[in-house]
C-alpha cells in the first residue's frame, strides 16, 4: 500500500498518511481532514475508525485470535493465572517469580474496604440489583481514597490502579451478600485472589468455607477470559471519561454502567436463559427453524459476535471448563446436553456457517457460573470483576499517551436549519 491516500473533494485533492501497526488493519489518519476539507466522516458505532493507539490487546475476528501483549488468550487461560495476567496487562510482560509475588502480595493488602462503606451498602434497597450498586460503591470511592485521585502523579495511578483491581472482588462479593442478607465476609489475605472472591461470596461466619480447586480454577479462567476485549464499549466509555481528567474511580464506574447493557455484558445471562427455553437437546430443531425465520422474533443467543467471525477462542476454553465443572459438582444438567448439541448442528448448518454465527464466549460462562451457584443478576457484576484489570490498563495506557485529547466525536445533524423565534401568541 501507498504511503498515503489521497481524496478528491470540493475541487481539491488532499492526501493522508496510512499508518501500520505490528499486526492488523492499516489505518488511515484523517486526523487533518476537517481541516483540509471542511467535511466529517460518518461512521455510527465507530466500527471502521481506530480511536487511538494501543499495545494491550489485540483481535482478529476473521481468524479467530485473541492476543494478550502478544500472548494467545487459550495459552494464558490454559497455563496463566489471572493474577499473572493482571500484571501482563498493567505492565507489559509477563513476571518473573518475584515479580508475581510482589504484585500479588501487594494487590492482597489492598483488598479491604473502608468500614465507612458497609454504611454506604445499607443505604440501598434490599432488593437492589448488584450491579446498581456496583456502579455506586466504585464511584464512592473517590471519596474515600482521596490520596490517589491526582492523575498527573504516576504515583497515584499506580496505587489507584491497585486498589481497584483489589478491591472489585470485596465490592462484588458484598453486593451478593447485601441481595441475600447474609453479613460481609471479610478478604483473607493468604487465599489466591479467585479463592478469596470465592470464599467472600458463598462463605458464611459460622462455618469455615473450603474452596474447591476446580471451582477455583474455572473462575480463574472465567477471569482471564473477561479481562480484556479491546476498544469495545465500556473500554471506549473507560477511555473517553477518562480523557476528560476525571478520576479512576469514576472512570470505572462509567465502565461498569456501560457493561450493564444487554448488548454488552448482559448477553450471558440472554445465553442461559435461551438455553433453559429449549429446555432439552430434542427440541433444538425446532428453536433453530425459528431462528431462520425472519418473521419470529426468537433469536438465538450466545452465537455470532461483533467482531469476531470465526469461532469465539474464549468459548473453546470455556466448553471444556464446563464440562470439568459439572462434572466435579455431580450436576446432570440437560442445559449443558443442550448447549453441546446446539453448538454440534450450528457448526455444521449452513445457515449460520453463511452468516459465521459461531458460539461466543457467553454461550458457555452462563452454564458455569449457574453451576456454581451464581444467580443470574450477579453474572455482569462478575464480568466487570474481570473486566476492572483491562479497563484499568486501558486507562493508564491513556493517560500515558501524548497524542491523546479529549474525546468529541463529530455529528451529521439532519435537523431543522436556521430560522427566526416566533413569539408564544403568534405560533
Amino acid at each position: 500500500m501507498s504511503d498515503n491516500v489521497k481524496v478528491e473533494f470540493g475541487g481539491k485533492t488532499s492526501e493522508y498518511p496510512v499508518l501500520s501497526g505490528t499486526v492488523g488493519p492499516d489505518v488511515i489518519d484523517i486526523r487533518k481532514l476537517y481541516g483540509a476539507t471542511g467535511a466529517f466522516t460518518y461512521d455510527p458505532g465507530f466500527t471502521s475508525t481506530a480511536s487511538c493507539q494501543s499495545a494491550i490487546t489485540y483481535i482478529d475476528g476473521d481468524a479467530g485470535v485473541l492476543l494478550h501483549r502478544g500472548y494467545p488468550i487459550d495459552q494464558l487461560a490454559e497455563q496463566s493465572s489471572f493474577m499473572e495476567v493482571s500484571y501482563l496487562l498493567l505492565n507489559g510482560e509477563l513476571p518473573s517469580k518475584d515479580e508475581l509475588d510482589k504484585f500479588s502480595y501487594t494487590i492482597s493488602r489492598h483488598t479491604m474496604l473502608h468500614e465507612q462503606l458497609a454504611t454506604f451498602y445499607r443505604g440501598f434497597r434490599r432488593d437492589a440489583h448488584p450491579m446498581a450498586i456496583m456502579c455506586g460503591v466504585v464511584g464512592a470511592l473517590s471519596a474515600f481514597y482521596h490520596d490517589s485521585t491526582d492523575i498527573t502523579d504516576p504515583k497515584q495511578r499506580l496505587i489507584a490502579s491497585h486498589r481497584l483491581i483489589a478491591k472489585i472482588p470485596t465490592i462484588a462479593a458484598m453486593a451478593f451478600k447485601y441481595s441475600v442478607g447474609q453479613p460481609f465476609v471479610y478478604p483473607k489475605n493468604e487465599l489466591s485472589y479467585t479463592a478469596n472472591f470465592l470464599r467472600m461470596t458463598f462463605g458464611v461466619p459460622a462455618e469455615n468455607y473450603e474452596v474447591d480447586p476446580v471451582i477455583e480454577s474455572a473462575m480463574d479462567k472465567i477471569f482471564i477470559l473477561h479481562a480484556d476485549h479491546e476498544q469495545n464499549a465500556s473500554t471506549s466509555t473507560v477511555r473517553l471519561a477518562g480523557s476528560s481528567g476525571a478520576n479512576p474511580f469514576a472512570c470505572i464506574a462509567a465502565g461498569i454502567a456501560c457493561l450493564w447493557g444487554p448488548a454488552h455484558g448482559g448477553a450471558n445471562e440472554a445465553a442461559l436463559n435461551m438455553l433453559r427455553e429449549i429446555g432439552t437437546p430434542d427440541r433444538i430443531p425446532e428453536y433453530i427453524a425459528r431462528a431462520k425465520n425472519k418473521d419470529d422474533p426468537f433469536r438465538l443467543m450466545g452465537f455470532g459476535h461483533r467482531v469476531y467471525k470465526n469461532f469465539d477462542p474464549r468459548a473453546k476454553v470455556l466448553g471444556k471448563a464446563a464440562t470439568e465443572v459439572l462434572d466435579k459438582l455431580g450436576i446432570n444438567d440437560p442445559v449443558l446436553d443442550t448447549a453441546r448439541e446446539l453448538e454440534q448442528i450450528a457448526l455444521k448448518d449452513q445457515y449460520f456457517i453463511d452468516k459465521k454465527l459461531y458460539p461466543n464466549v457467553d454461550f458457555y460462562s452462563g452454564v458455569i457460573l449457574s453451576a456454581i451457584g451464581f444467580p443470574t443478576t450477579m453474572f455482569t457484576v462478575l464480568f466487570a470483576l474481570a473486566r476492572t484489570v483491562g479497563w484499568v490498563a486501558q486507562w493508564n495506557e491513556m493517560i500515558s499517551d501524548p497524542e491523546q485529547k479529549i474525546g468529541r466525536p463529530r455529528q451529521l445533524y439532519m435537523g431543522a436549519g436556521p430560522r427566526d423565534y416566533v413569539p408564544v401568541d403568534k405560533r
